[in-house]
């Protein structure tokens, strides 16, 4: 699924007769709106803000980021389902609201399957397992012994209730006994500052997020929750190599439009986002520890179905009851 030159060119001149014949009008026509369900300033906003900066360039009209949080995501999205399908309201989705708020929600205003389009996997941060400094464990295996000698002692926090990182505390207890208690927060800043402070004694966080931490000793990262080392966090160890490959889990950018937007259109999108990575958009995204993914819609597709059953799983598992 990593982006391809050959995939780009391919989807170019392949589309690029037909947008006119599908489209009513040269697409596009005006300024295109970029909605990212969170507030300014998390990583899903960066990825957003790089992105519309490059497509604003490659259309010649302003690409314009919309922060539109609430509701774990649903918000945004919601508001990205019900718009026009003419290419002009996009959607940077999360894997809150496109795979896993249909698991954790009573009810959620839009079908994630069928209302949206996939265009294109933009980019993935693989979470890492920290503990707050004082905590007498030096591994995973551990940390896991801990929790299940100490049944209710040790506390993980989360971006919110029903968000990935709860649910990767959730995926920890079901897969391996841990006895542990999620403590819900308004979002990864206050999670980190009560993980350092000795509040919570473990949570799971991107790397950007976690990264000026490891580097000034406050914290420690025991795994990366990935199936390989990245270059951004090197001397971590991964999941898979610390014997607990079932916990692998990311959070991720994926470039989504209403349904009904055209084929054509869709296509031009795909093209434009892959080409904007090799035009040096996929290394300014590993320089900040983020990794830059890309493929075609049927593999954006897969993807999403793949996360929607992962979760699903996992929400069954704990006995999670939808809000």
């Amino acid at each position: 699924m990593r982006f391809s030159r050959r995939a780009a060119l391919g989807a170019a001149l392949t589309m690029a007769p037909v947008i006119g014949s599908q489209a009513q009008a040269p697409w596009p026509s005006r300024p295109v709106r970029l909605v990212v369900a969170y507030p300014a300033g998390g990583s899903t906003d960066l990825v957003g803000r790089m992105l519309a900066d490059r497509l604003s360039r490659a259309w010649g009209q302003p690409v314009v980021v919309e922060n539109r949080g609430g509701a774990a995501g649903t918000l945004g999205a919601d508001s990205v389902a019900k718009a026009a399908p003419d290419g002009h309201t996009l959607l940077l989705g999360a894997s809150s609201e496109l795979s896993i708020a249909q698991s954790t929600l009573r009810s959620i205003p839009y079908d994630p399957v069928k209302d949206f389009a996939p265009i294109s996997l933009v980019s993935l941060q693989p979470f890492l397992l920290l503990v707050n400094n004082a905590l007498p464990v030096a591994s995973v295996a551990e940390l896991v012994s801990m929790a299940r000698t100490q049944p209710g002692k040790l506390d993980f926090g989360s971006f919110g209730t029903g968000t990935a990182t709860h649910l990767m505390g959730e995926l920890l207890r079901v897969t391996t006994g841990a006895d542990v208690t999620h403590i819900p927060y308004r979002g990864s800043a206050p999670a980190m500052t009560d993980l350092i402070g000795g509040q919570i004694q473990f949570n799971f966080d991107t790397i950007p997020a976690a990264l000026p931490h490891l580097a000034d000793r406050r914290l420690r990262a025991l795994a990366l929750c990935h199936t390989r080392r990245l270059a951004s966090v090197p001397g971590i160890p991964t999941v898979v190599e610390v014997g607990f490959p079932a916990l692998t889990g990311a959070t991720w950018a994926m470039l989504v439009a209403p349904a009904q937007t055209p084929p054509a259109i869709q296509a031009k999108i795909q093209a434009d986002a892959l080409a904007a990575m090799q035009a040096g958009m996929a290394q300014a995204l590993r320089e900040r520890g983020i990794e830059p993914m890309g493929g075609t819609a049927a593999e954006a597709r897969d993807f999403l179905a793949a996360e929607g059953r992962k979760w699903a799983e996992v929400v069954r598992r704990a006995n999670y009851r939808p809000e």
